[in-house]
């Protein structure tokens, strides 16, 4: 499995032979104008919530790619009715993808499109490949419900909104960690704009004393598990 941050929450993941990009939001976040979207590949795009952070690049890159939107019943809706391709999913619903089981489980924010359409529960992804499963948090609150995630997926990695005033921060994170059962985070989530800016150095260090290893990619890198 091969992840590729492209900023903010937006990511790209090639697993089971497909590509699925999550959350894009990169043609108006200033620190990732050297991503170009028309040149991004998808098989998929996953949305966790409707806020335009998460929405503002699915139209254009599923109409590059016809790539199939999954999200919760209203956002799924939503982009039918555009007549867009989606698959609707629901909390605590699995489905099993050609690229593998997905699980669309809680997470503690708000959704609405910038339209004020209704965006439905926010949520977050389980994703189970034939050899490693993650946890893509989108964005949320630390909530007790982590603590069921590991009770039926042991996690190779989980990626966490760390940037504060809209999600956790980097103290909830580790603590989150502690519920996942999983020591190895991607942070995601900070520093697009004023809100959300972190001490990358500070946030490495606090993970490292809990004997955690927290990963910051640089926008465009790629990690593999």
């Amino acid at each position: 499995m091969k992840i590729t941050y492209y900023g903010h929450a937006s990511l790209g993941i090639e697993v089971g032979g497909k590509k699925i990009i999550v959350d894009p939001f990169i043609t108006a976040n200033e620190l990732a104008k050297h991503i170009d979207i028309n040149s991004l590949e998808a098989d998929y795009i996953l949305i966790t919530h409707a806020h335009g952070d998460h929405i503002l690049d699915v139209d254009a890159i599923a109409k590059n790619t016809g790539a199939v939107i999954v999200s919760n019943a209203e956002i799924a809706g939503y982009y039918e009715k555009k007549g867009f391709k989606a698959h609707p999913m629901n909390h605590g619903g699995s489905w099993n993808f050609d690229f593998g089981k997905v699980k669309y489980v809680n997470a503690v924010h708000s959704s609405s499109f910038p339209d004020g359409t209704y965006g439905g529960n926010q949520g977050g992804f389980v994703i189970e490949g034939e050899h490693k499963n993650i946890y893509i948090a989108g964005d949320t609150a630390l909530t007790y419900d982590m603590k069921l995630i590991p009770l039926r997926t042991k996690l190779d990695l989980a990626i966490l909104p760390i940037g504060s005033n809209f999600t956790m921060d980097v103290d909830d994170a580790i603590i989150a960690s502690d519920f996942l059962e999983c020591d190895k985070i991607l942070g995601y989530h900070y520093d697009t704009f004023g809100y959300i800016k972190i001490d990358h150095e500070e946030a490495k260090r606090k993970f490292y004393d809990k004997n955690k290893d927290l990963m910051l990619l640089e926008i465009g890198a790629s990690l593999e598990l």
